[in-house]
């Protein structure tokens, strides 16, 4: 039996579609390769077993190495059932569905991270439901969906996002009966996130979501949008959706399957319908939206109408399955390399089964599927069955990051009491066995991002993800010159370190960080040498500002000189300069213009003197000053608050720490840094001040702390690696960068350092 979807006219019926229609299917066309699938089970149905399982089917593989799904036929009350198989092909149904909350079923499952699975079914006699069951069948109805507000008729099964709720759509129901976004809590609490309104946003999403790296979801609606063939949309966890994609047949229609986010950070998916041929396409697509098709599906020689999510197996590959959508379609195993390449691997022929549906990578490397209908021995339930990539087994990891002290599992085989855990290459000391496919490790101190590893006797898994350690710090490559005191700033992927001091100069050299590939060039040097000076970015253009020349040593030498450096045509441009020359200040933009912050005049000594410059105008104003004159404070933006924290005052180094309102042109007290620093490394990261290293009068920090004004909290975090004094910083990619530093803040009078040490939040 095959279940697919058509478009009607009819609301209703296209309500009723997203089940999709029972057809018999006659199997057609040959073999791609001269490969094909391994038949490891034939579904026979009825009591004791399930019938093949139809569209939208994920497998889970659960803690025990078997691989879990649904099926809507078959089990001890006609109503279908959840079924495991092992790899072997022993097939066992944990839960037989009844009248009241069986029907039409949806397949596919998720693992939750409690080990149990979360799946949905489509409705009647009500309007679906949200279930969880346990690995030995204990079934639990988590929600019932009304058809109204909450919305109804679910498809694909619920997602678990980093915060630990599920995340999911429904194709009917909510605010306008155009679908809905829900969430989920693991204790069963519903609540509606967004309701669609058949219009630009999108109509009926049946796709399973899934979360990118920057937290939000994505998925996609099968029909509407502004070319009426379906949707690519992101929602955050608290509800704001943003159209991403609107299809309009060329591109692809009505995009059924779930997308996965690959290995490269974007989206691939595949619509049922459209392209050049109007049998689906194969597209990857950015999480800003920007879409490519990669191939578009023809029947005659590798199979039609894709319904299926593809699965990114570890040899960097993605695999899908074309399911077909009328009787006596061709369908396929299909595989798109990394670079967008489509080929066909098998066109299914009834033989080996028929109309495949889900598809996974195990952790033993094989992938798995099982299709609707199909002979085997004798059968037309469909078989379960493998095929092999040529992979080696590996490691999935069940959480992709955490701080030390994180309870991470992971999924594979051959694991004992004797099995080594490795983070980046450092040992787990903590680790908790549940026989020999699932273990449990903690993120031991010091762990490195990077893949994960078990070593069990010789046999060594490595982890198919990259692990992120939170919280903790790395090593970039080595400035190629040493220098504290510099101006910093991002523009892009790069960070610019210009300026500051040696063991034995003041420099103007412009040292050029590439974060992408960790490595080093140069760039036109400044015009004026100079150390401890402020810098500042603003529409790609880095402002260095004031600071001073050797003659800093003797208490003399502060510039008020402003240039400006432009990387896309690597030429320096003069400014207008500060108002008064000063050094040991530091910099921030708010709303495109540049606040200069404190700092030290030649005698006058500290100095609370704000100035704020245009860079459109080029001219500068003065600004309320501090409340505490005071040099080398940590200057960032926390919303709209400018933060100057710490500092050293004209007598000693200082916890002060003030907010300035540029809209109410005012000063206010914060809550103090607890440990008093000046001249570190600070950046506003996520809202947060981090602030790392720096001197607390007699020698220099490794303390790293955050800083919250809406909290009004200091919270002290992993420490640097290298104390430091005077290190330049910047912030590129959500991480803090810190570079070079002293040993004592002092000119020609201690060693100076070329780390780069990178914290990670």
């Amino acid at each position: 039996m095959n279940y697919v979807q058509r478009v009607t006219s009819s609301r209703a019926l296209q309500s009723f579609v997203l089940l999709a229609l029972l057809l018999t299917t006659i199997g057609a066309g040959i073999s791609a390769s001269a490969q094909t699938p391994t038949d490891i089970y034939d579904f026979k149905g009825g009591i004791g077993d399930v019938s093949g399982p139809i569209p939208y089917g994920y497998m889970a593989q659960g803690r025990d190495g078997n691989l879990y799904s649904a099926a809507p036929n078959g089990g001890a009350n006609g109503n279908g059932g959840i079924f495991k198989v092992t790899p072997s092909g022993a097939e066992t149904v944990i839960y037989s569905f009844t009248s009241g909350n069986g029907p039409y079923c949806q397949p596919g499952l998720t693992l939750g991270n409690d080990g149990n699975f979360y799946g949905v079914c489509y409705g009647y006699p009500a309007d679906g439901i949200l279930y969880k069951v346990t690995p030995t069948g204990t079934f639990t109805l988590l929600h019932a969906f009304t058809g109204g507000a909450d919305g109804g008729q679910p498809v694909g099964p619920p997602t678990q996002a980093t915060d630990g709720n599920f995340y999911g759509t429904t194709s009917i129901g909510g605010a306008h009966g155009d679908g809905t976004v829900y969430k989920l809590t693991p204790a069963g609490t519903l609540t509606t996130l967004y309701s669609f309104t058949g219009g630009t946003d999108g109509d009926q999403p049946s796709a399973t979501l899934v979360q990118g790296t920057n937290g939000d979801l994505y998925g996609s609606a099968q029909f509407g949008g502004t070319g009426g063939a379906g949707t690519v949309f992101s929602i955050t966890t608290a509800g704001k959706l943003k159209t991403l994609h609107a299809f309009d047949g060329t591109d692809g229609n009505r995009p059924i399957s779930a997308m996965i986010l690959g290995t490269d950070g974007k989206l691939h998916g595949t619509t049922y319908q459209g392209g050049a041929n109007n049998e689906g396409v194969v597209f990857e697509m950015t999480t800003a939206g920007a879409i490519t098709v990669l191939h578009s599906f023809s029947a005659a020689t590798d199979g039609e109408s894709p319904q299926e999510a593809m699965v990114q197996a570890t040899d960097g590959n993605f695999y899908g399955v074309a399911n077909g959508n009328y009787a006596g379609a061709i369908t396929s195993l299909y595989k798109v390399t990394s670079k967008g390449v489509f080929s066909t691997l098998y066109l299914f022929n009834g033989s080996i089964g028929s109309d495949p549906v889900a598809l996974v990578q195990s952790t033993d490397g094989l992938l798995y599927g099982d299709t609707t209908s199909g002979t085997g021995a004798g059968q037309s339930n469909g078989i379960f069955y493998s095929w092999s990539i040529g992979a080696n087994p590996f490691l999935r990891l069940a959480l992709t990051s955490g701080k030390a002290g994180t309870l991470v599992g992971m999924f594979g085989q051959g694991f004992d009491s004797a099995s080594v855990v490795k983070f980046g290459g450092v040992a787990a000391t903590s680790i908790t066995l549940t026989g020999s496919t699932y273990i449990v490790a903690t993120v031991p101190a010091g762990a490195l991002t990077g893949k994960v590893t078990v070593t069990t006797g010789s046999t060594t898994l490595t982890s198919s993800q990259v692990f992120t350690v939170h919280d903790s710090w790395t090593t970039g490559a080595a400035m190629p010159t040493a220098v504290f005191g510099e101006a910093s700033g991002a523009i892009g992927s790069k960070i610019y370190v210009v300026g500051g001091a040696t063991a034995s100069a003041v420099v103007n050299i412009n040292q050029i960080y590439n974060t992408s590939t960790n490595k080093w060039t140069t760039g036109t040097s400044m015009p004026t040498a100079r150390f401890a000076s402020a810098s500042a970015v603003v529409d790609s253009i880095l402002y260095v500002i004031g600071g001073c020349t050797s003659g800093c040593a003797t208490g003399v030498g502060a510039l008020s000189v402003v240039e400006a450096y432009d990387p896309a045509t690597n030429t320096w441009a003069t400014k207008a300069p500060l108002p008064t020359a000063t050094d040991s200040t530091n910099a921030v933009v708010e709303s495109g213009i540049i606040y200069v912050v404190g700092g030290y005049v030649p005698g006058v000594g500290r100095v609370g003197t704000v100035y704020s410059y245009s860079p459109v105008t080029d001219t500068w104003t003065t600004e309320p000053p501090l409340l505490v004159a005071k040099s080398d404070p940590a200057v960032v933006l926390l919303g709209t608050t400018i933060v100057a924290a710490g500092g050293l005052d004209n007598t000693s180094i200082t916890g002060d720490n003030e907010g300035y309102s540029v809209s109410k042109n005012t000063w206010t007290t914060l809550l103090a840094d607890p440990t008093p620093r000046a001249a570190g490394c600070a950046a506003s990261i996520g809202g947060l001040l981090y602030s790392a290293g720096g001197s607390n009068g007699t020698s220099p920090l490794s303390l790293n702390e955050s800083f919250s004004a809406t909290a009004k909290k200091w919270t002290t975090l992993s420490s640097m690696p290298l104390a430091v004094i005077g290190p330049g910083s910047a912030e590129a990619g959500s991480l803090l960068y810190c570079f070079g530093g002293s040993n004592n803040g002092g000119l020609f009078s201690g060693t100076v350092y070329n780390n780069v040490q990178i914290y990670r939040p």
